[in-house]
């Protein structure tokens, strides 16, 4: 579902799901782990523990960094690969079954995943401390602090078209390559900036303008030269952070046009009394296209004729 236009939808509706399971998951785990490893082999426990902690932290930092990513984002990923799950879980009980396995090595196991769990959020809270501890003694770190990801900024060959006028798209799911699609049938320059590194990737190898990002980031906005589009267009389907995006857009480009899209009734007002741009409502956009073709089929034709009929209207089409 990931690599489809439905992962959005996917993942705000099974969130119900996500906090049942989560709760499912600890209680299994805590049904399966047999405290008395922690007193009877403490120094396998401390084994486990460092190879998942340090040994999985330092892997993903090196292979982070190998593929040019700068020095935060490869802290952050290898704090939070530094525990382990339920794929763990799977692949112990499996070699238990099999008699790969011993009952202590699997008790080894939970007992590393359980404490690699707890201690993440710590680990997680100490990235920015290192983070400034090294830049500010290592030269080497603020060199690979400086290195970018190459699609987060736009190529330098880029036409001078889409620096000026343009219209900023933010999202190109399955609303945003509508629009793009409408876009590139009336010549009409455009920046997409989307979140989906991958995505982002396929745009460019099409020769489309695309950077890679969260568009409530400044950095992104003015990588796609927000300062100077004439529109900004909100595709994304979660309109929680909008307001913040418009904020950094009129801030860097008080004349821009802001329009926005949104699921919600609720939202749809609040962003209206707001006054943020232009809000389309998803089944009220719906529901205007419907009764327009409702109302054109029933209604008199202009010389006093009968309704237009299906045919009718399909010929006209």
């Amino acid at each position: 579902m990931r690599g489809s236009e439905f992962s959005h939808r996917a993942a705000q509706e099974s969130l119900p799901l996500r906090d049942a399971f989560s709760v499912l998951f600890f209680v299994s785990v805590g049904m399966l782990f047999v405290p008395g490893i922690l007193l009877e082999q403490p120094l396998r426990v401390l084994g486990v523990v460092s190879i998942i902690v340090f040994g999985k932290s330092v892997t993903a930092f090196a292979l982070v960094l190998a593929f040019r990513y700068p020095l935060n984002t490869a802290l952050t990923v290898s704090a939070s690969l530094a525990q382990i799950g339920e794929f763990s879980f799977i692949l112990a009980g499996l070699g238990l079954a099999l008699g790969l396995l011993s009952p202590e090595g699997m008790s080894l196991v939970l007992a590393g995943a359980l404490i690699s769990i707890a201690l993440n959020p710590r680990l997680f809270a100490t990235i920015e401390p290192i983070r400034r501890w090294t830049l500010q003694y290592s030269d080497l770190a603020r060199r690979l602090e400086r290195r970018g990801d190459p699609y987060a900024e736009l190529p330098m060959s880029i036409e001078r078209r889409y620096l000026e006028g343009q219209v900023v798209l933010v999202g190109h799911g399955r609303v945003g390559r509508r629009i793009a699609t409408a876009l590139d049938a009336h010549g009409i320059p455009y920046v997409v900036a989307e979140q989906n590194r991958e995505l982002v990737e396929i745009l460019r190898n099409k020769g489309v303008a695309a950077v890679s990002g969260d568009a409530t980031e400044p950095a992104v906005l003015i990588q796609s030269h927000i300062a100077d589009a004439a529109m900004l267009v909100v595709a994304m389907p979660d309109s929680r952070n909008v307001p913040q995006m418009v904020e950094t857009a009129r801030s860097l480009n008080p004349d821009i046009e802001i329009v926005l899209r949104t699921h919600s009734e609720d939202e749809s007002q609040m962003l209206r009394k707001e006054g943020i741009g232009t809000v389309f409502f998803g089944e009220e956009e719906l529901a205007r296209g419907m009764t327009a073709h409702v109302v054109k089929r029933f209604a008199p034709r202009s010389d006093g004729t009968k309704p237009l009929t299906p045919e009718d209207i399909a010929s006209e089409h």
